[in-house]
C-alpha cells in the first residue's frame, strides 16, 4: 500500500440531522462506516486528479447536539421525532422512529497522490466546494462560515517519521478543542482477561458491555466508616464508548440479481449482521502518531467481514517499545 504524502483536512463542518442509530444496540455519534463511506464517495468525485487516492480519514468531533427530549414526568430521554413530509393528499404521515443529531465535525484525510503545494491547495478548495453538496451519515452540511479558520487545509507530509512528528505536533493544534474517536481492542482484551479469571465462560460481549456501562462497586474507603468501603460508580480507564464497525456475514455471497428485491442489481449480495467493538475518545493534543488517527476500510469477502479499523493501540505499543 502506498503510503500517504499529504494531510487534507476539513475544519469545523457542520452537519444537521445525522443519523444517530448507527447500530442495532446503541445509539449517539454515527458509526466509523459513515466517516470512510463518505470519503470514498469524495474520493470518486476526483478521479481525473487523484489516481492512488485517499489512504484514511481521521475524525474528530467538536461538538454533538442529539435531538432528545425528556417527557414530563419519565426519567428517561427520548428522541424528538417528525412527521415529514406530508402524504400526497396533504395528510400526515406515521410516526417512523429515527434518532438525529447535529454534530461538528473535522475531517483528516490521507492522500497518497503527490500534488505540489500550489495544485495541493488549489484541490483543497475545490474538495470543500464537493463537500458542501454531499451528506455524512445522512445528515445535511451547512454552508461554510467566514473566516480562515474554517478553510481547507493542504499539509504535505515529510518523508522521515521524525518530520511527520513534528509536523503533526503543529497539525493536531488545528483540531482543538476537540476529541478524536480511535478503536481501543487492547482494553476489550485485558477486561475480558479479567473478568475470565473470575468467570471463564465470559464473552467479548461481556466485556464490552462492563466497560461502557455504569458498574455501581463498593470500591471507594468510606470515610465516616473506616475499614469500610463506600458504594461508589467504577472509574474507567479513559472515554471508552461502543462503536459499530462494520458487517459479518450471516449468508453465503450470492450473485447479483439472484436475491429478488435487493437495492442494486449490478453488485453482488449478502445477509449481515453489525460488528461492534470499543472506542475510545482522545484529546488531539495525545496523539504522537498519524496511524493512531486515521481509520481504514477492509473487507476479507472470504471470511465474511467488512469493516473499519483504526491502529491506535498499534501505534501506541510501537511507540513504547521505542521508547523502552
Amino acid at each position: 500500500m502506498t503510503e500517504p504524502t499529504a494531510l487534507l483536512l476539513l475544519p469545523r463542518l457542520r452537519v444537521q440531522n445525522a443519523n444517530a442509530i448507527s447500530g442495532p444496540l446503541s445509539w449517539g455519534f454515527p458509526s466509523p462506516t459513515a466517516f470512510t463511506g463518505f470519503v470514498h464517495a469524495l474520493e470518486r468525485q476526483f478521479t481525473s486528479v487523484l489516481e492512488k487516492g485517499f489512504a484514511g480519514v481521521g475524525i474528530v468531533c467538536h461538538d454533538f447536539e442529539p435531538q432528545i427530549s425528556q417527557p414530563a414526568g419519565k426519567r428517561t430521554q427520548v428522541f424528538r421525532l417528525t412527521r415529514n413530509p406530508v402524504g400526497k393528499d396533504g395528510s400526515t404521515q406515521a410516526l417512523v422512529e429515527e434518532g438525529r443529531t447535529h454534530m461538528e465535525v473535522s475531517l483528516v484525510i490521507a492522500v497518497r497522490d503527490y500534488l505540489p503545494a500550489r495544485k495541493g491547495r488549489e484541490f483543497a478548495d475545490d474538495a470543500m466546494t464537493v463537500v458542501h453538496g454531499m451528506r455524512i451519515a445522512g445528515g445535511s452540511i451547512l454552508p461554510k462560515r467566514e473566516g480562515r479558520r474554517f478553510d481547507a487545509q493542504w499539509w504535505p507530509l515529510e518523508e522521515d517519521l521524525e518530520g511527520q512528528r513534528l509536523l503533526l505536533r503543529k497539525f493536531r493544534r488545528r483540531l482543538l478543542p476537540g476529541f478524536a474517536l480511535v478503536e481501543r481492542p487492547d482494553r476489550l482484551a485485558e477486561r475480558l482477561s479479567e473478568l475470565r479469571e473470575r468467570q471463564p465462560d465470559a464473552c467479548a460481549l461481556d466485556a464490552l458491555l462492563d466497560l461502557t456501562r455504569l458498574n455501581f462497586d463498593p470500591d471507594m474507603p468510606d470515610p465516616e466508616k473506616p475499614g469500610e468501603l463506600r458504594w461508589g460508580i467504577r472509574r474507567k480507564p479513559g472515554w471508552l464508548v461502543p462503536i459499530p464497525v462494520g458487517y459479518a456475514a450471516l449468508s453465503p455471497l450470492y450473485a447479483a440479481e439472484e436475491v429478488a428485491n435487493s437495492r442494486d442489481d449490478s453488485t453482488p449480495f449478502r445477509f449481515v449482521e453489525s460488528l461492534y467493538s470499543l472506542g475510545e475518545w482522545v484529546s488531539p493534543h495525545r496523539l504522537t502518531d498519524l496511524n493512531q488517527l486515521l481509520w481504514y476500510s477492509e473487507a476479507d469477502s472470504a471470511k465474511g467481514i467488512y469493516r473499519c479499523i483504526n491502529r491506535y493501540s498499534q501505534a501506541m505499543e510501537t511507540a513504547t517499545t521505542g521508547i523502552a
